[in-house]
Protein backbone atom coordinates (compact mmCIF):
# COMPACT_ATOMS: atom_id res chain seq x y z
CA UNK A 1 0.00 0.00 0.00
CA UNK A 2 1.33 3.41 -0.69
CA UNK A 3 0.29 6.88 1.25
CA UNK A 4 -0.31 10.41 -0.24
CA UNK A 5 -0.69 12.65 2.55
CA UNK A 6 -1.31 16.32 2.29
CA UNK A 7 -0.71 19.38 4.77
CA UNK A 8 -1.79 22.37 4.18
CA UNK A 9 0.77 25.41 5.15
CA UNK A 10 -0.48 27.15 8.77
CA UNK A 11 -1.64 30.33 9.15
CA UNK A 12 0.69 33.20 7.30
CA UNK A 13 0.91 36.77 7.61
CA UNK A 14 -1.22 39.09 6.09
CA UNK A 15 0.46 40.06 2.54
CA UNK A 16 2.19 43.48 2.97
CA UNK A 17 3.81 45.57 0.38
CA UNK A 18 7.20 44.98 1.39
CA UNK A 19 7.00 41.40 1.41
CA UNK A 20 6.07 38.97 -1.53
CA UNK A 21 3.47 36.22 -1.42
CA UNK A 22 6.68 33.84 -1.92
CA UNK A 23 8.22 35.18 1.64
CA UNK A 24 5.01 35.38 4.19
CA UNK A 25 5.78 33.61 7.43
CA UNK A 26 3.99 31.72 9.66
CA UNK A 27 2.02 33.76 12.99
CA UNK A 28 3.04 33.07 16.09
CA UNK A 29 -0.33 31.11 16.32
CA UNK A 30 0.23 29.83 13.20
CA UNK A 31 3.17 27.93 14.17
CA UNK A 32 1.46 26.77 16.82
CA UNK A 33 -1.16 24.83 15.33
CA UNK A 34 1.36 23.58 13.29
CA UNK A 35 2.53 22.18 16.25
CA UNK A 36 -0.03 20.25 17.73
CA UNK A 37 -0.99 19.14 14.20
CA UNK A 38 2.52 17.51 13.72
CA UNK A 39 1.58 16.05 17.30
CA UNK A 40 -1.67 14.98 15.69
CA UNK A 41 -0.26 13.41 12.79
CA UNK A 42 2.72 11.54 15.01
CA UNK A 43 -0.28 9.61 16.57
CA UNK A 44 -1.47 8.11 13.29
CA UNK A 45 1.92 7.93 11.15
CA UNK A 46 5.69 6.29 12.29
CA UNK A 47 6.92 8.31 9.78
CA UNK A 48 6.31 10.79 7.31
CA UNK A 49 8.02 9.02 4.51
CA UNK A 50 9.26 11.61 1.94
CA UNK A 51 8.87 14.88 2.37
CA UNK A 52 8.55 17.44 -0.45
CA UNK A 53 7.25 21.13 0.30
CA UNK A 54 7.15 24.44 -1.55
CA UNK A 55 9.92 26.69 -1.55
CA UNK A 56 7.09 29.56 0.43
CA UNK A 57 8.62 30.50 3.61
CA UNK A 58 4.82 29.38 5.07
CA UNK A 59 4.72 25.81 3.87
CA UNK A 60 8.71 25.23 4.37
CA UNK A 61 8.53 26.31 8.11
CA UNK A 62 5.12 24.38 8.11
CA UNK A 63 7.16 21.23 6.88
CA UNK A 64 10.19 21.69 9.16
CA UNK A 65 8.11 22.17 12.30
CA UNK A 66 6.36 18.62 11.04
CA UNK A 67 9.78 17.36 10.69
CA UNK A 68 11.33 18.37 13.97
CA UNK A 69 8.21 16.68 15.59
CA UNK A 70 9.71 13.21 13.70
CA UNK A 71 13.11 13.94 14.73
CA UNK A 72 13.81 14.69 10.89
CA UNK A 73 16.45 16.88 9.85
CA UNK A 74 15.61 19.92 7.56
CA UNK A 75 18.61 19.29 5.48
CA UNK A 76 16.45 16.20 4.38
CA UNK A 77 13.22 17.86 3.26
CA UNK A 78 13.02 18.01 -0.67
CA UNK A 79 11.75 21.33 -2.08
CA UNK A 80 10.28 21.40 -5.18
CA UNK A 81 9.28 24.92 -6.96
CA UNK A 82 6.16 23.12 -8.77
CA UNK A 83 4.06 22.95 -5.33
CA UNK A 84 3.88 26.58 -5.38
CA UNK A 85 3.69 27.36 -9.14
CA UNK A 86 2.34 24.56 -10.90
CA UNK A 87 0.65 22.03 -8.41
CA UNK A 88 -2.20 20.09 -10.35
CA UNK A 89 -2.84 16.53 -11.28
CA UNK A 90 -0.58 16.15 -13.86
CA UNK A 91 2.28 17.27 -12.26
CA UNK A 92 1.49 14.85 -9.14
CA UNK A 93 1.44 12.19 -11.48
CA UNK A 94 5.01 13.50 -13.19
CA UNK A 95 6.40 13.53 -9.57
CA UNK A 96 5.44 10.08 -8.19
CA UNK A 97 7.07 8.85 -11.72
CA UNK A 98 10.00 9.95 -10.14
CA UNK A 99 9.71 8.49 -6.61
CA UNK A 100 11.93 5.38 -5.57
CA UNK A 101 9.34 2.45 -5.10
CA UNK A 102 10.47 1.54 -1.78
CA UNK A 103 9.04 4.72 -0.62
CA UNK A 104 5.60 3.90 0.83
CA UNK A 105 4.50 7.34 2.35
CA UNK A 106 4.81 10.85 0.62
CA UNK A 107 4.13 13.83 2.70
CA UNK A 108 3.41 17.05 0.45
CA UNK A 109 3.38 20.44 2.01
CA UNK A 110 1.49 22.95 0.13
CA UNK A 111 -1.18 25.37 -0.81
CA UNK A 112 -4.86 25.66 -2.05
CA UNK A 113 -6.77 25.60 -4.03
CA UNK A 114 -4.47 22.33 -5.45
CA UNK A 115 -4.49 20.67 -1.72
CA UNK A 116 -8.29 20.63 -1.75
CA UNK A 117 -8.51 19.49 -5.42
CA UNK A 118 -6.38 17.10 -6.23
CA UNK A 119 -7.04 14.89 -2.93
CA UNK A 120 -11.05 14.85 -4.28
CA UNK A 121 -9.58 13.68 -7.76
CA UNK A 122 -7.86 10.74 -5.94
CA UNK A 123 -10.81 9.86 -3.42
CA UNK A 124 -13.37 7.70 -4.56
CA UNK A 125 -15.47 9.08 -2.10
CA UNK A 126 -14.59 12.67 -2.92
CA UNK A 127 -13.37 15.27 -0.27
CA UNK A 128 -13.87 18.34 1.27
CA UNK A 129 -11.89 21.71 1.67
CA UNK A 130 -8.61 21.75 3.31
CA UNK A 131 -8.34 24.18 6.19
CA UNK A 132 -4.78 25.58 6.91
CA UNK A 133 -2.51 23.31 8.35
CA UNK A 134 -5.12 20.48 7.34
CA UNK A 135 -3.69 17.01 6.87
CA UNK A 136 -5.56 14.61 4.33
CA UNK A 137 -4.24 10.67 3.88
CA UNK A 138 -5.28 9.25 0.94
CA UNK A 139 -3.87 5.22 0.31
CA UNK A 140 -3.86 3.43 -2.67
CA UNK A 141 -4.20 -0.36 -3.10
CA UNK A 142 -0.96 -0.73 -4.97
CA UNK A 143 3.14 -1.79 -4.82
CA UNK A 144 4.36 0.82 -7.27
CA UNK A 145 4.12 4.53 -7.67
CA UNK A 146 3.56 3.32 -11.52
CA UNK A 147 0.32 1.65 -10.55
CA UNK A 148 -1.19 4.85 -9.24
CA UNK A 149 -4.31 6.63 -10.93
CA UNK A 150 -7.11 9.01 -9.81
CA UNK A 151 -10.25 8.20 -8.16
CA UNK A 152 -8.69 4.94 -6.85
CA UNK A 153 -7.51 6.04 -3.61
CA UNK A 154 -9.07 5.94 0.00
CA UNK A 155 -8.94 8.53 2.21
CA UNK A 156 -7.62 6.77 5.34
CA UNK A 157 -7.94 10.14 7.30
CA UNK A 158 -8.73 14.07 7.46
CA UNK A 159 -7.31 15.96 10.72
CA UNK A 160 -8.48 19.84 11.09
CA UNK A 161 -7.19 22.30 13.49
CA UNK A 162 -9.59 22.64 16.87
CA UNK A 163 -11.17 26.18 16.41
Amino acid sequence: MKKLIFVRHGKAEDQAPEFSDFERSLTTKGKIIARQMAQKFKERENSPGLIVTSPAFRALETAIIFSEEFGIEPEKIRIDSNLYHKMNSRYLSGLLSLVSEDIETITLFGHNPSFSVIPESLCKEGFDFLPKCGIICVSFNIRRWAEFSFKTGKMEYFLKPEK
